[in-house]
């Protein structure tokens, strides 16, 4: 990474606070290196957040909650408030965990932090985003919004809340919210027409797709521990195994294929709540063509993808899902593999528009095995054209720069004291 000019460090930088319960090292989009993309093009950031303890729920080693800890992450200022620590099965818990983050964010950015000329809220979008809009009541910083999951719908569609009670009143603050923040951000053409929908003006809403963790080409291509070198054929799902994910259907589809194909293997590699559950049901249904393997380092993953011959996307077919594109899809388009895109509506659109590999009806587990069969009867040289296919989309479309260049310039308009969007034209390049 390349630093500003001299000439442009002199210049007094404009102060963003990036709000979001989830930050390195937990794995979450749009991270360090987001922000440091920011940092790239001239802004100065601190990121307010909490301490990390996602997936399990647990403290990581090295931490211990306070009310308050600052750390430094290469130059980037990172402020961590206390949370309630929880990502189990108990609505109530999770529930307590958004909430307490919401009240400790508020309580710092409106009492103890410097001024701000933006808050950009990332993670949760409603708890972190009424904490912003509160402490806009008292500073008049502006609000831009990035809406990654759509509440209160995903509340429902995941499980984790059925009490239409409450569901009603997550959609009022939800509302609430979409009124008194400055501009929304949201990730696909459908998140956009459901907000539109609901009232909110097209002209306060702007897609942009997310991208990839953009790791460079992998050089070494030998096979990866845990992958089988007496493969036939590799089909890989990689990420959180849960209800919305609804990974039986996989397993089903591994059984349909077992006899016909025994060197298919299907590989699932993550963590997640059904982990367990789908692991013991793939025992139970004697299927050796089914493995599973632990979460990985990110920085390792890459390696796992480029070594699979087919990757796996699929959620269960909720409203909420066909407007959804999981993040998984742009790692696999850049991965440049085929895809098996088990998701309908606007992911399902992008494979197409891609010619990146075939779709089928989530939970049909006989239109994924023979997507399979297809994908096998392909050949390796036409396997190859489809995964180089994926990639070109992803540079041409999907890539980091372009995504960042686009929220720069959704900043620098809404950003308190905005003259101009010059600094998103600053020197400044990033390189993987």
């Amino acid at each position: 990474m390349t630093k500003p000019t001299a000439s442009y460090a002199a210049t007094k930088k404009p102060k963003v606070v990036h709000l979001s319960q989830l930050f390195d090292p937990e794995p979450t989009f749009k991270g360090h290196d987001f922000v440091q993309g920011l940092e790239c093009r001239g802004f100065e950031v601190e990121v307010v957040t909490g301490f990390p303890n996602y997936p399990g729920g647990k403290i990581y080693d090295g931490y211990r909650i306070r009310p308050i800890v600052r750390e430094k992450m290469g130059e980037t200022e990172i402020t961590r408030l206390a949370v309630f620590p929880s990502h189990d099965r108990s609505a109530l818990k999770r529930i307590v965990t958004y909430t307490s983050f919401m009240i400790t964010s508020f309580l710092y950015l409106t009492f103890r932090a410097r001024r701000s000329d933006l808050i950009y809220v990332y993670y949760p979008a409603l708890t972190a985003g009424l904490a912003a809009i509160a402490v806009q009541l008292f500073r008049r910083t502006p609000v831009l919004l990035d809406v990654q999951d759509m509440w209160p719908d995903s509340l429902g569609s995941s499980g984790m809340m059925r009490n239409r009670f409450f569901l009603g009143i997550a959609n009022a603050a939800c509302n609430l919210l979409y009124r008194r923040c400055d501009h929304i951000l949201v990730l696909s053409p459908g998140f956009k027409t459901l907000l539109v929908e609901r009232g909110v003006p097209a002209d306060k809403i702007t897609i942009v797709y997310n991208w990839a963790d953009e790791q460079p080409a992998v050089e070494d291509r030998s096979l990866p521990e845990g992958f089988d070198p007496d493969d036939g054929f590799r089909v890989l799902f990689a990420g959180n195994m849960g209800a919305a994910q609804q990974l039986d259907a996989v397993i089903d589809a591994a059984a349909r294929l077992q006899s016909e194909h025994p060197d298919c293997v299907f590989y699932f590699m993550g963590g997640g709540i059904d982990r367990d559950r789908l692991a013991e049901r793939a025992r139970n249904l004697s299927l050796s063509n089914v493995r599973f393997l632990p979460r990985v380092p990110l920085q390792e993953v890459q390696r796992f993808l480029v070594a699979a011959d087919a990757l796996l996307v699929h959620l269960t077919d909720e409203p909420l899902y066909r407007i959804t594109i999981p993040s998984k899809t742009q790692a696999y388009l850049y991965a440049g593999r085929p895809i098996l895109m088990g998701v309908a509506g606007d992911a399902a659109d992008l494979v197409r528009e891609a010619d990146a590999g075939y779709v089928f009806a989530p939970g049909d587990s006989e239109a994924l095995a023979e997507n399979v069969r297809q994908l096998i009867a392909d050949g390796p040289a036409r396997r190859d054209e489809i995964g180089s296919n994926a990639h070109r989309f992803y540079i041409e479309t999907l890539r980091r720069s372009k995504g960042i260049d686009s929220t720069v310039e959704l900043i620098n308009r809404f950003r308190k004291g905005s003259r101009s969007t010059d600094l998103a034209k600053k020197e400044c390049r990033l390189e993987h």
